[in-house]
């Protein structure tokens, strides 16, 4: 399913986001995952340089992830999928999706089914405010 990436609300929730981990997948099915300090403007992430791996990887499977971890351990990660496009040893990425996750706090009070995950897609006109507020839809999660 596609979601609508509110890019407005994603460039106010990195304020809260110092780093994250640029996630790439290689021919061989296995994860290749560098920090990173992407600079968004609004519409497009501009992340580099990358390394050799990294810029193979992405050339080859353009769809990558960026997860910026919480500052605490209760706190939310930021996560965004998108599409790569490498060049000059720098990926600029197009957000597709992106949500704010964590651990329920309260073992069996998350948004998932089980209970065990709290998350928050970021669209919508309120979603920022909403997200101390447990999100029910954990099929865009």
């Amino acid at each position: 399913m596609s979601v609508k990436v509110d890019l407005d609300k994603l460039a106010d929730t990195l304020a809260d986001f110092p780093f994250g981990y640029l996630i790439t997948v290689g021919d061989d099915h296995r994860a290749h995952t560098v920090a990173v300090t992407p600079a968004f403007d609004g519409e497009v992430f501009t992340i580099g340089p990358i390394g050799g791996t990294t810029a193979r990887n992405a050339a080859a499977h353009d769809a990558v992830t960026v997860l910026w971890p919480p500052r605490e351990p209760t706190g939310y990660s930021l996560i965004v999928d998108g599409t790569a496009r490498v060049a000059d040893n720098v990926i600029r990425l197009i957000p597709s999706r992106a949500v704010l996750h964590r651990s329920a706090v309260t073992p069996g009070v998350g948004t998932d089914p089980g209970g065990l995950h709290d998350c928050v897609p970021l669209k919508g006109a309120d979603t920022i405010q909403q997200a101390s507020i447990p999100h029910n839809d954990a099929r865009e999660c």
